[in-house]
């Protein structure tokens, strides 16, 4: 990938024609220990994110969620693949001032509050860090105090000298928000930020993301196992299996009416609360293929109950389906492309 015009700054003009992130054949690949064996974490995603839109990433532990956030965040250097941010393509390597303006416009928010707060670091030290790296000019305690009060911890003053084990689950989750936005991202990547939460609260740091989104129009990737979540959080949902996007679209159609086999199949194992938190039966065999062994078609065809000769042949191109949904599947084939 040749290296592209650097990343814009705070102050420059946002360039609302383009989505905040497009990504165009993004994969990657890990070597297994010292053999010559690979791992195709992530192959072939694409998907484009518009200003204040949310996408709910969903699928199971392995699926290669997060690993598709590292690579967006350049974490993890991408094997394959383009990412665009404002319309400006991301170099594979970055460093110096433009990782620094990367880093400004695309902020993570991670899992484990417990572990993504250093422990030595007061919440107003953590937080101001952002401010220190990116050159906040004016008066940093109202600052501090401003982001605080802006994710709900109220009053601010009282949060500022304390460390992070001093505080509840919940309370470091904030902390970990404020942090994220304090630079002024256009680009907030949250994985499973509720996942290791107390579920009494999950829904309080849904709301105040969806309120950022609201009130600041940014841009947020969700990653999430949970079906709900995602329901609840997304504009649309891109639905992930063995490393590939399988099925995309508008998030109702999506969950209430998932079209591909393995969509399916996450929502008759997802509790239903109408049936008394009772699952629905699975008609699926087998399991998660080795990601080093994947098989040459469709690599859900081992387990899928709708299984032709075909999907062992090639993986299905996207197909626009019933319920408007674009999936990989050859159940659409006689539809139009997606």
């Amino acid at each position: 990938m040749t290296l592209s015009a650097p990343i814009e700054t705070s102050d420059s003009p946002v360039q609302t024609s383009s989505p905040v992130l497009e990504v165009r054949g993004l994969g990657k690949t890990f070597a297994v220990g010292n053999s010559r064996r690979t791992v195709r974490a992530v192959d072939d995603v694409t998907f484009t994110l518009e200003r204040g839109e949310v996408l709910g990433l969903v699928g199971e532990s392995g699926s290669g969620k997060s690993t598709i956030a590292r690579l967006i965040s350049r974490l993890y250097l991408p094997s394959s693949g383009t990412v665009r941010l404002s319309g400006q393509e991301v170099p594979t390597r970055l460093g110096g001032v433009r990782l620094r303006r990367f880093r400004q416009k695309v902020q993570m928010i991670f899992q484990d509050p417990f572990s993504s707060l250093n422990p030595l670091h007061t919440v107003g030290y953590i937080v101001s860090r952002p401010l220190r790296i990116h050159g906040f000019r004016g008066n940093l305690r109202a600052r501090l105090t401003e982001l605080l009060e802006k994710v709900g911890l109220f009053p601010a003053e009282t949060y500022l000298e304390k460390r992070p084990h001093e505080l509840s689950g919940g309370q470091r989750q904030r902390v970990g928000i404020a942090r994220a936005l304090a630079s002024g991202p256009d680009l907030i990547l949250a994985d499973e930020p509720t996942s290791m939460l107390d579920v009494s609260i999950r829904l309080d740091i849904m709301n105040l993301l969806l309120e950022l989104r609201d009130r600041d129009g940014v841009a947020l990737l969700f990653i999430t196992h949970d079906l709900a979540g995602a329901r609840y959080m997304s504009d649309r949902v891109a639905v992930m299996y063995a490393g590939r996007i399988v099925e995309i679209g508008d998030a109702r159609a999506v969950i209430e009416s998932p079209q591909h086999p393995y969509t399916q199949l996450l929502k008759r194992a997802a509790p239903n609360p109408e049936r008394g938190l009772e699952r629905g039966k699975l008609e699926v065999q087998g399991e998660v293929p080795d990601l080093s062994k994947l098989p040459p078609g469709c690599p859900f065809a081992p387990r899928c109950p709708y299984h032709r000769p075909e999907c062992d042949r090639e993986v299905p191109a996207f197909r626009k389906t019933p319920s408007g949904s674009a999936a990989r599947c050859v159940l659409y084939d006689g539809l139009p492309r997606a």
